[in-house]
């Protein structure tokens, strides 16, 4: 494995930011979106490249309540509908939680980071509506 992966960012993840920079910008304090930018990119992109297992497992996680059984079975399916196996984490912020997906290395290529997903903390799930796609 090499010693930085590269990081990518997907669609939805991209999405998930404009979300919050209107938020924030909604709520007259744009500071908010400019720290959580600062945290991403100082802290979590770059301890995501020297240390990609760092988050927590989040396919194995096991819900409790019967929507989040439901969104964990819809994301194990598209899953498994993709060629390349990928491991699927969270990055757990100061006030929000990052999905991320490490896709395995291939012959021509070392392992990828991509960035999923980002939700504040206090929100009950991550809105995966559109997939990433590798």
């Amino acid at each position: 494995m090499p010693d930085v992966l590269e990081v990518r960012y997907t669609a939805n993840f991209e999405t998930n930011l404009q979300s919050i920079e209107s938020f924030w910008a909604d709520n007259k304090f744009p500071a908010g979106y400019d720290q959580l930018l600062d945290e991403l990119i100082d802290t979590v992109v770059t301890h995501l490249e020297r240390h990609p297992s760092l988050g927590r497992s989040f396919m194995h996680r096991s819900p409790e309540s019967v929507e989040a059984q439901a969104r964990l079975a819809k994301l194990h399916a598209k899953m498994a509908a993709y060629e390349q196996p990928a491991d699927m984490r969270e990055y757990v912020m100061t006030n929000y939680v990052v999905l991320y997906a490490v896709l395995d290395a291939t012959a021509t290529r070392p392992p990828i980071i991509y960035l999923v997903s980002i939700k504040h903390h206090k929100q009950l799930s991550f809105d995966l509506d559109r997939f990433w796609k590798p």
